[in-house]
This record gives structure tokens, C-alpha cells and sequence, in this order.
């Protein structure tokens, strides 16, 4: 996937302004280098001024280390998925400043039950044709489904229907999305290109919107829930 360097400013201008990210940042890096996650974890840290905990060996196979490390070290800033998050022996041991997103698979209730009393729990979601992230939710509160959340700044989302019209609200739609944080498209594939990124009809000429293949509703507050593939 070909993201522009724009991709990685507009993601570090959103985690400046809503996650507070910048001097004073201490980040986990958990995720591969091959993953994108990596990038969310250099925008949090390195990019805006902040630093980087690197998780040990050990401590990336084990969730109980894993919480050991978050708290030895001070970390303040994490992005994990839920099933890690899940191994968490004592909740109540995380450093209370921990602002930890969820993503990369569907939050399950029961993880927000046990973690959001205790950290600032968001749930996030996005492909890496869009840069990392998408959207991200408000600070969750234990009870019901947890919503994918709103769009990030400078990114444009459309729930639409086989005949691209607007869903209406709570009507499941494929999520479309566009704006700053679009790839450019698939490097040496046009073929795919040309079917993922299609004209926006919604934005200006000559505008693309990526078709994610992910099925969403939207709520009557504006966030998103997440359903599930439309390949599927």
C-alpha cells in the first residue's frame, strides 16, 4: 500500500490534538514493524516529541508481562488488541493515566468491563489505506456493543448501499472512506487500485474514496458500529 507522508502528519496532528500526544508521550511499542500499528506508535511517541518503551521478548508473548512493563516504565500511550488487553491479570495495577486504544479485531464487551473502570479505554479502527486509523471512540463505558467511534479530523466516511446512497442512520451500509489520510493506492497493482479507490461521488472533482469492504451502521449520535466483511 502506497501512504503518503501526509497520511503520517494528518495521523500525528490527530494524536496531538485528542490523544495529547507530544513531550511528556511514553509509548508502547508493542506491535511488529511489518504491521502498520507501528506507524500509530511512532506518531504517538518519536513524531511528536514523546518517547518510545520498547516491550522485551518475553513481555510480547505474555500478557502479564506485558502489564508489568506498561507499569514499570510509566507508559502512558498503547495500542493493542483486545485479546492482549484480555490477559491483563489486575486492571487495577495500570498506571491510571494509561489512554489505551483497542484495535485491529472486534472489542469484546466483557474487555471493556474489565479495563474501562480503571484506564481511558477507546475503541479504533481503520485499514492501512487510510493510514493507520480512521476512526476512534470516546472513552468507553462498560455496557452494550462498543462503537468503532467517529471520524479522525481531515477524513470524509459515507455508509452506503449497493447503489452508493446514504444508509440511513442504524441501516447497515459499506463504510467508504476519504480525505487526508487516503493511499494513494496499491504499488504496482492499477487493477486493484482501480476497483478499492473509486470516485468520490460526494466530494469534489476528481476526489477517490477507498471502498473498505466493511459493513457499518451509524448511530443516531454519529459514531459508527462496526458489523462485520461484505465478502463474507
Amino acid at each position: 500500500v502506497a501512504v503518503p507522508h501526509s497520511g503520517a502528519a494528518n495521523l500525528v496532528a490527530n494524536l496531538r490534538a485528542e490523544m495529547g500526544a507530544g513531550p511528556g508521550t511514553r509509548v508502547l511499542q508493542f506491535a511488529s514493524f511489518s504491521f502498520d500499528a507501528t506507524v500509530w506508535e511512532l506518531s504517538a511517541s518519536l513524531y511528536s516529541g514523546g518517547t518510545l518503551v520498547c516491550a522485551t521478548a518475553d513481555s510480547r508473548l505474555s500478557a502479564p508481562l506485558l502489564a508489568e512493563l506498561i507499569t514499570e516504565y510509566g507508559v502512558n500511550h498503547a495500542i493493542l488488541p483486545p485479546t492482549v488487553v484480555a490477559g491483563f491479570p489486575d486492571p487495577a495495577a495500570l498506571p491510571g493515566d494509561l489512554c489505551l486504544l483497542v484495535g485491529g479485531e472486534a472489542c469484546p464487551p466483557p474487555v471493556v468491563e474489565r479495563i474501562a473502570p480503571h484506564v481511558t479505554l477507546r475503541n479504533a479502527y481503520g485499514p492501512t489505506e487510510t493510514s493507520v486509523c480512521a476512526t476512534w471512540s470516546d472513552p468507553l463505558t462498560p455496557g452494550g456493543k462498543p462503537p468503532i467511534g467517529r471520524l479522525l479530523a481531515n477524513f470524509r466516511g459515507y455508509v452506503l448501499d449497493a447503489a452508493l446512497a446514504p444508509a440511513p442512520v442504524g441501516v447497515t451500509g459499506e463504510l467508504y472512506l476519504a480525505g487526508g489520510g487516503l493511499a494513494h493506492g496499491y504499488l504496482g497493482r492499477p487493477g486493484t487500485t482501480a476497483e478499492r479507490f473509486v470516485a468520490d461521488p460526494y466530494g469534489g472533482p476528481g476526489t477517490r474514496m477507498y471502498r473498505t469492504g466493511d459493513l457499518v451502521r451509524r448511530r443516531s449520535d454519529g459514531t459508527l458500529d462496526y458489523v462485520g466483511r461484505a465478502d463474507h
